[in-house]
Formats: C-alpha cells, sequence, structure tokens
C-alpha cells in the first residue's frame, strides 16, 4: 500500500500528535506486505483488506501509541511488554511510533513467534525480543507499559500482564468497553484512568491505569 494512502487512513486515529515520518510510514506498507503474505498460511488476522488492516490494526495501535507516548523518548531506558502478541499488535507499530523504547512481544505460539521475528527483521528495527512462552512463566515487574490487546481467556490474561507492570507503571488495555468493569475488578489495585473512546469505532476503547508506587522503607 501506498504511504501517502497509509497517512490518510491513519489521520483519524493520530488527531493533533505529529505526523509519521515517510521511513515510518514505509515500515508500515512493509509490515503489511508481510503480514497478508503470511496471513495466507497463518491465519495471524481474520481482517484481510489492506485498508481495513490500516485502520482496525494499526490505527487503534497507534492510537494508543500516542497516548502513551505522546512524546517519543530519544534516549533508551523505557519497556515495553506486549502479552499475546500474536500478529504485532499493538507491540510492533508502537515501536515504530517511539522507536527508542525497548518492547518485547510474548507470543507462546511458535509459528507466530517466528512472524515476528521475522517482521523485526526486514524492518530492520533494533531493540526489539520476541519470547516464546507464556506470560506466567516471565518473573514480575518487568516493564515501565505493559500492553494487552484481542487476547484469548481475557480473565486469566489480564491478572498475568497486571504483575508484570513494574511499580509506578502502565497498563495499557485495548478491549471492548463491555470487558471494563471486569478489567477494573481483576486489576483493582491499579489506578483506572477514564477510558477513551478509539475512533471510527463504537465500542472499542483504550484503558490505562497505574500500578501504584511501593511505599519507602
Amino acid at each position: 500500500m501506498l504511504p501517502g494512502r497509509i497517512r490518510e487512513l491513519l489521520a483519524p486515529f493520530l488527531g493533533d500528535a505529529p505526523q509519521l515520518f515517510p521511513a515510518q510510514l514505509q515500515h508500515i506498507s512493509n509490515y503489511i506486505d508481510i503480514l497478508l503474505r503470511w496471513n495466507a498460511r497463518l491465519n495471524l488476522t481474520a481482517v484481510r483488506g489492506e485498508e481495513h488492516i490500516v485502520t482496525r490494526h494499526f490505527g487503534e495501535s497507534l492510537f494508543a501509541a500516542r497516548h502513551l507516548y505522546p512524546s517519543p523518548p530519544t534516549a533508551p531506558g523505557q519497556r515495553l511488554l506486549d502479552v499475546g502478541s500474536g500478529a504485532g499488535f499493538p507491540g510492533l507499530p508502537i515501536k515504530i511510533w517511539a522507536p527508542a523504547v525497548s518492547v518485547t512481544l510474548i507470543e507462546a505460539n511458535h509459528k507466530k513467534a517466528t512472524f515476528l521475528r521475522e517482521v523485526g527483521r526486514a524492518l530492520t528495527l533494533t531493540g526489539i525480543d520476541v519470547l516464546a512462552a507464556r506470560a506466567e512463566t516471565l518473573p514480575p515487574a518487568q516493564a515501565d507499559v505493559v500492553t494487552l490487546r484481542a487476547v484469548e481467556r481475557f480473565q486469566s490474561a489480564l491478572p498475568l500482564a497486571a504483575r508484570l507492570v513494574r511499580p509506578a507503571g502502565r497498563l495499557a488495555l485495548l478491549a471492548g468497553s463491555s470487558q471494563l468493569d471486569a478489567a477494573r475488578r481483576l486489576a483493582s489495585s491499579f489506578t483506572w484512568s477514564e477510558p477513551i473512546p478509539i475512533p471510527l469505532s463504537s465500542q472499542r476503547v483504550l484503558a490505562l491505569a497505574t500500578r501504584p508506587q511501593e511505599p519507602s522503607q
């Protein structure tokens, strides 16, 4: 897909945020090509059309990115974990938005993990790790930001994601509004912000929650 068309489709999700650079748009274009090629045999996403992939997957992911990192950091130090990464959303688009952030994609399915590694290599992005593992096998308090989107077994996945957030770190949930009450209950120790409606969707929201800072000794 042409980068110019990608820019047009992403405009509702970026709002007044800085526009993507040509190199970032090209990354997205290349990512779509790889996704469509792999999707023919691996069924990474039920969304088939290029434009729908841009709005449904990249738009939603970059909407989260601009709220998490309104001014993307220029120096390393921040770490993000994407739990149940699947086809790489939202973790890889967030990496494209904020290249200095260290991103770990957690995906237990080995074939999908292989796809994620292929995308990382093809886009020549550094600071990306792919873990073909389950979230419950990781030590707690791993990351400044943990993201969760469209995972199976939400009721068990959300507490696992929450335990990976460092004190004073954030949990970012991309979900249907009907899931918010369960999310607040499952991560009741977190402080939840008002959910932010995702553009071009009647039900999808971005919900951000902060883990309490540990008391000083």
